[in-house]
């Protein structure tokens, strides 16, 4: 590259071949990727709406007000699916009320209270490998200690404490990344006006971080929502005509009653609209809670800004 100087005195920047080169080389690259970006998120967005799309083709016929109402009869190749509805939702928001407060404290101990070191980055490294272990494993865990160790049987509650645990760290990372996006300035700033640690996390940092957090509790409620097999040794029913009467009693729910009618049902090709039904009931039911965090967040970022 060399300079050169007008006659305005501005300078005349020539690049060499071999820095042209480069550029064009570094430009080629960035579009490259920028359409395998482009690429990957078109085959996504292909994937889900084939997905989608074929359920609905296949499992909208089913749907009727007596599907959504009523109970099933007959070996559950008739009435609907109502029971699984309701237990769907309690293992769903009960699993959240336990996994939500625990995590949130635990975010703000590890973030706002735990010192660096070796203890920390062990219970990190754990709550990193904990989200990736398998649903089976949890669901073994809990018919080990919910269902057998501490009495609970098969159970609404040994259901919703294995999912809670299974969304925990979920939890606990989705807190820390939020309360680890706010602003440092804010807490120097109330701890400048006299502010106590605890009234500048409570006052100031946790709803600053609430978007965040309620971020993780989204992502949360939909893989508890569609978990089966964490659900079919702990709280899980094969079929029932009555709805559980406290949390001790066993729950029909959606996975787990797709999981039946596709594999252990008596009348498996009978059923079959039924397993589309419930599939497409499952979907909306997820998106629908969703859509109700979602809104709440933007409620919260609304009063933020």
């Amino acid at each position: 590259m060399s300079q050169l100087i007008d006659t305005a005195g501005n300078q005349i920047v020539h690049h060499s071949p071999a820095t042209s080169g480069a550029c064009s080389m570094r430009h080629v690259i960035q579009k490259c990727m920028f359409t395998l970006f482009k690429l990957s998120v078109i085959i996504n967005a292909l994937a889900l709406i084939i997905v989608c799309g074929f359920v609905l083709y296949y499992g909208a016929p089913a749907i009727s007000w007596e599907f959504l109402l009523e109970n099933p009869r007959n070996a559950m190749t008739e009435g609907g699916i109502f029971p699984c509805i309701l237990g769907t939702i309690a293992l769903s928001y009960g699993s959240m009320l336990i996994a939500l407060p625990w995590g949130v404290a635990t975010a703000i101990y590890l973030h706002e209270y735990a010192k660096p070191g070796k203890v920390v980055h062990l219970i990190r490294l754990a709550i990193n490998n904990l989200a990736g272990v398998p649903s089976v494993v949890f669901g073994l865990f809990g018919l080990s200690l919910f269902v057998t160790v501490l009495g609970m049987g098969v159970s609404l509650l040994a259901g919703m404490l294995t999912l809670a645990a299974l969304v925990l760290p979920l939890i606990i990372g989705a807190s820390e990344e939020a309360l680890r996006s706010v602003s440092p300035t804010y807490r120097e700033a109330s701890l400048g006006l006299g502010a106590t640690k605890w009234q500048t996390i409570y006052r100031i940092v946790l709803p600053a971080a609430a978007p965040g957090i309620l971020t993780g509790a989204i992502l949360s409620v939909g893989r508890a929502a569609g978990e089966t097999a964490a659900i079919m040794f702990t709280a899980a029913m094969f079929f029932s005509p009555l709805l559980p009467q406290s949390i001790f009693d066993s729950v029909m729910a959606l996975p787990y009653h797709i999981y039946v009618l596709a594999t252990a049902g008596t009348n498996i090709e009978q059923t079959r609209p039924l397993q589309y039904g419930t599939s497409l009931v499952l979907i909306v039911l997820v998106l629908s809670m969703n859509f109700m965090a979602i809104m709440l967040r933007a409620r919260m970022q609304k009063k933020l800004s």
